[in-house]
């Protein structure tokens, strides 16, 4: 019989080559992938699509495409998401081109603008219908950055949701809470973009990499496919003989987690956990304990990589994937048309009414029979003295600033109150 060795290293099972095509849509998308571009993930190809060419020119994606239409003579989509859609829509062939042959499509973009919101649904339903699994990674809008563009986000949000098989989504308000008074506006958006960097390399690691612990694109697939789920991620790395002890105590207190909740409402869970070569099972162990507590009703698939340049590190990312409460909800909405095609609908203002609305003019018997009188003169009809002056059915229009201003009194008139019919004439 053959034994091996204690100190015989354990050979590592290559995983299968998988396609992955990781596209950066709109401006803030290009930016987000950037990083990973220059970086590579390996077996990944990257593609960049905005609506010039001028934006693409510095981006470091293999494939550069860009929507351009004459209408736009260069000039993007002017926020409109209904252009970035309608510029899709006109470039199918080009986008089912570039899905061929890819076996999972890596989705990362920024809501809110006209290409990200407009371009991403109609992609993630070409290489859904190319048969890749479809991920979204995406940014939502700061608050401060208006009503107008936190609704278009919404929207976009819903139909990418209903179009991809899942969306890791970040809100850009939970960076206030990883930043202080001193942060700089630059270093807050390049963190966002850390973050979620830190999950596309999370879950390639999952798809991709080769470790101790495997995890089968198959089970990724039946994980997430059709559950059109809410997702939230996060990552926690510690240095030291206390790393496995301090990174779970980061994970359940990240505030992309919530502090925990979401951790606890979970359905699913990927949990990625990579060291040097002096991780250990012990530590392993330690971790998947904890986040086991919290997760006694979720599907958790774990994996564990080993990295050489990770020594004396664990960086662990975990992505959660819980019950979409608002589902039917948001079904309901898109059913009913609340979608980026009406995208005017709910942003509309009521007009304010009018605080005036002038009273019906009131006659004594004299002005009756003298308006009779003159009326019959000019006309020669008889029976006039059943006249009264009537009100016009006109619309009454809003005084705007002066809407809540006194009426102006005058020797005991209302001078608002309109000249005919303060006076009781006729208008013929």
């Amino acid at each position: 019989m053959t034994t091996h060795s204690q100190t015989e290293p354990i050979a590592e099972i290559p995983k299968k080559t998988i396609s992955i095509k990781v596209f950066g849509v709109g401006s803030a998308g290009v930016s987000l992938m950037e990083p990973l571009a220059r970086t590579g993930l390996a077996g990944a190809t990257f593609v960049a699509v905005n609506t010039s060419a001028e934006s693409l020119a510095a981006s470091s994606a293999g494939d550069k495409v860009a929507f351009e239409t004459k209408p736009l003579l260069g000039l993007g989509t002017g926020a409109d998401p209904d252009q970035g859609r309608a510029l899709a829509e006109e470039h199918l062939d080009q986008l089912k081109s570039l899905c061929q042959g890819a076996e999972a499509v890596f989705i990362i973009t920024g809501l809110g603008g006209g290409a990200g919101t407009g371009i991403s649904p109609v992609l993630a339903r070409v290489a859904k219908e190319a048969g890749a699994l479809v991920l979204g990674f995406v940014v939502m809008p700061f608050e401060c950055e208006g009503a107008r563009r936190q609704r278009f986000a919404e929207l976009g949000l819903d139909e990418l949701r209903e179009t991809a098989d899942g969306v890791v989504c970040l809100p850009n308000q939970k960076i206030l809470k990883l930043i202080d008074e001193t942060t700089t506006a630059r270093d807050a958006f390049k963190l966002a973009n850390e973050l979620l960097g830190d999950s596309v390399r999370a879950l390639w690691r999952l798809l991709t990499h080769a470790g101790l612990i495997e995890i089968h694109f198959s089970d990724v697939c039946a994980l997430i496919r059709d559950r059109h789920a809410e997702s939230a991620f996060a990552v926690a790395e510690a240095i030291g003989p206390a790393r496995s002890r301090e990174v779970t105590e980061k994970l359940l207190a990240h505030p992309l987690l919530d502090g925990g909740p979401v951790l606890d409402e979970a359905e699913a869970v990927l949990v990625s956990l990579a060291g040097g070569p002096d991780l250990t099972m012990v530590e392993v162990n330690r971790v998947m304990e904890q986040i086991n507590k919290r997760c006694e009703r979720a599907r958790v698939i774990m994996g564990a990589a080993i990295d050489d340049s990770l020594t004396d590190r664990l960086i662990v990312t975990v992505i959660a994937t819980r019950k979409d409460t608002q589902a039917e909800e948001r079904a309901a909405r898109l059913a009913a048309g609340d979608r980026l095609g009406s995208h005017l609908l709910g942003l509309a203002t009521p007009h304010p009414g009018s605080r005036f609305v002038p009273p019906p003019p009131t006659l004594n018997p004299e002005q009756v029979e003298r308006l009779a009188a003159g009326q019959g003169k000019s006309r020669g009809r008889k029976n006039l003295s059943k006249m009264r002056q009537g009100q016009l059915p006109l619309e009454i229009v809003s005084k705007g600033r002066f809407d809540k201003s006194e009426p102006t009194i005058h020797k005991g008139e209302d001078l608002d109150v309109p000249t005919y019919i303060r006076r009781g004439i006729s208008l013929n």
